[in-house]
């Protein structure tokens, strides 16, 4: 069979030439050309226009005459990922996971295959390891994978192949960045073949109904290798977090077609694999006999989860011309923004004092509603009192001083009691309508009308 010819394009301006080059003659952009394959002009549809109108085309139809219907789903015996991937795999649905090297990809998606293998027709596609090493790592884990089947195949067409013969029900390929296709002479994980392999891999995935996993590599700086069409392509993107010193594992999703994005699974890593962690909220609190200046614990939430989560401050005097503002788990510009909110709008001075702040438990919080927990943390460690006994905060502050509303204030607040804190201090718009059993909820509108009510409580 006569390997295909291949054109280079530009990914800037889309300039077409016939070899690489280092630079395009076009827009001068440096290694902007990446293999493609060309449009054979029998194929395409739109190469003589006296054809158009022969062309099938999709029906046109109005919106009201489609009728919705619920994407079913099948659970992975795993409830956290189940949780993360919105109640479940999805018939034709394609999954991209990524996370470091040695983070679990491999054994969390062993262990769910093995678990659907007794009710569905599994297949996992190894280009990584072989057949002896992923049978060595399932008798560690201790699975039941009688009825898991697996290739170690790297090449597309003869995985495409198997797919047709076996008619698996969910495949796992592991890892796309290994495939390649004949078609191309670029070497495997290039931008051509990973584009071009997933790409005949969702084809696949939308034409027979299979559920494909993707697991991906990614760089240095923690981003999916290879081009930014391959999240787009999917339906389903994972990432897998942790720290290489701690047991604990998180799933994130940050694109999901058929549920809740920013959805968060927690994980354990134990001997016999990856298990879930029913109650997350106890790994991101520390364990005090006395409450500790600097210490504050606010309620976040993860998608459809709240997760009570300790915010730690230490602030102290600057002996640099420059005092240092440092932020772990949470956003380093939003602290030096905060620092000037309390000074402007509360009276409270760090122009001189070496300000660290930290999320326990290596957990990573994007939303603003850890503004409050942040500042009163802050101002803890800067008077050397703790707060509060049984104390949960949240709440956005705004520049000019006000608190602004958190969503889903009500499920945070009983998260909160049923984790057994008893008093609690939140916007005033998110106060709740009911009295809530052991939580006693003040509400604040301002900076410096928390940091007054939290004085009088000393």
């Amino acid at each position: 069979m006569a390997k295909v010819k291949t054109i280079y394009t530009c990914s800037d301006c889309g300039a077409i030439s016939n070899k690489w080059m280092g630079q395009c003659t076009s827009c001068n952009q440096w290694n902007t050309m990446v293999e493609t394959l060309p449009e054979t002009g029998g194929n395409n549809r739109y190469s003589n226009p006296q054809h158009m109108s022969l062309a099938q085309t999709a029906p046109v139809l109005s919106l009201d005459d489609i009728d919705a219907i619920d994407v079913p789903r099948f659970g992975t015996g795993i409830e956290e990922f189940d949780r993360v991937l919105g109640g479940g795999m999805v018939a034709g649905g394609v999954v991209l996971i990524g996370g470091d090297p040695g983070i679990g990809k491999s054994t969390l998606l062993l262990q769910a295959l093995a678990n659907m293998s007794h009710h569905k027709r599994v297949l996992y596609v190894s280009g990584e390891e072989s057949g002896a090493q992923i049978a060595l790592r399932a008798k560690r884990l201790v699975i039941d994978a009688k009825e898991l089947k697996l290739q170690a195949e790297i090449q597309l067409e003869k995985i495409l192949g198997t797919l047709a013969d076996l008619k698996p029900e969910v495949v796992v390929i592991d890892s796309i960045q290994t495939v390649y296709s004949d078609a191309l002479s670029s070497a495997p994980g290039s931008v051509a073949q990973v584009r071009e392999c997933a790409a005949q891999l969702t084809r696949a995935a939308k034409q027979t109904g299979v559920t494909i996993i993707l697991v991906g590599h990614v760089t240095k700086e923690g981003a999916l290798a290879g081009p930014r069409v391959l999240e787009h392509i999917v339906d389903t993107v994972l990432y897998f977090e942790g720290d290489a010193h701690s047991s604990f594992r998180l799933v994130r999703a940050i694109k999901n077609r058929f549920g809740a994005v920013n959805e968060l699974g927690v994980f354990a890593m134990t001997e016999k694999g990856l298990k879930g962690v029913s109650n997350p909220s106890a790994l991101f609190l520390s364990q005090h006999d006395n409450q500790v200046p600097g210490s504050c614990v606010m309620v976040t939430q993860e998608g459809t989860r709240p997760l009570l989560v300790e915010i730690q401050a230490l602030v102290d005097t600057s002996h640099l011309p420059n005092a240092r503002r440092l932020s772990v788990g949470l956003e380093q510009n939003r602290l030096a923004m905060l620092l000037a909110v309390a000074h402007r709008h509360a009276g409270i001075a760090a122009f001189d004092q070496d300000v660290f702040i930290n999320a326990v438990g290596g957990v990573k919080i994007t939303e603003p509603a850890a503004d409050l927990a942040v500042l009163l943390a802050i101002n803890s460690s800067m008077r050397n009192k703790p707060l509060p006994r049984g104390l949960v905060v949240f709440g956005e502050v705004g520049l000019a001083g006000e608190i602004r509303p958190a969503p889903r204030g009500q499920e945070r607040l009983r998260e909160a009691a049923k984790l057994g804190f008893t008093l609690a201090v939140v916007p005033k718009s998110n106060l709740p309508k009911q009295a809530i059993e052991g939580l006693k909820v003040i509400g604040v509108e301002r900076i410096d009308e928390a940091f007054n009510k939290l004085r009088d409580l000393e």
